[in-house]
């Protein structure tokens, strides 16, 4: 069963749109909501417990069917800051890029979210 979502839908797309139009300009509360409802869009389109994918210091998702972990430290994490992950999770920057420059940190087989990532690549709706 998903969890339920905390970020309202379009308090969530008010945020990433907002961080989109300026992601230097953007304040910490608006990067906050946009991070934290973009991972739990993630969670939702990629239902799972077998990937986590952490940015700190704003939120963590579990996803991705497969073998679940239970205690400490899962075997499949992706990390990365915020800038990056709003830049993946809209499109402006691609996984492979963002690995290759230290920005994503990838640890495990199935770390791979490159089949849902642009999570929204429109999402002004323009």
């Amino acid at each position: 069963m998903p969890s339920r979502r905390r970020v309202p839908v379009a308090a969530g797309r008010v945020a990433l749109a907002s961080w989109v139009a300026d992601p230097e300009g953007a304040d910490r509360t608006t990067t906050a909501t946009a991070v934290r409802f973009s991972l739990e869009e993630l969670g939702a389109r990629a239902p799972g417990r077998s990937v986590e994918v952490r940015v700190p210091p704003f939120g963590v998702v579990q996803c991705i069917e497969g073998l679940q972990h239970r205690r400490g430290t899962p075997p499949n994490v992706i990390e990365t800051d915020a800038a990056t992950w709003l830049a993946l999770v809209v499109g402006t920057l691609d996984p492979a890029t963002a690995a290759g420059e230290g920005r994503l940190r990838v640890s495990g087989t199935r770390a791979d979210l490159t089949a849902y990532l642009p999570l929204f690549p429109d999402p002004d709706g323009r």
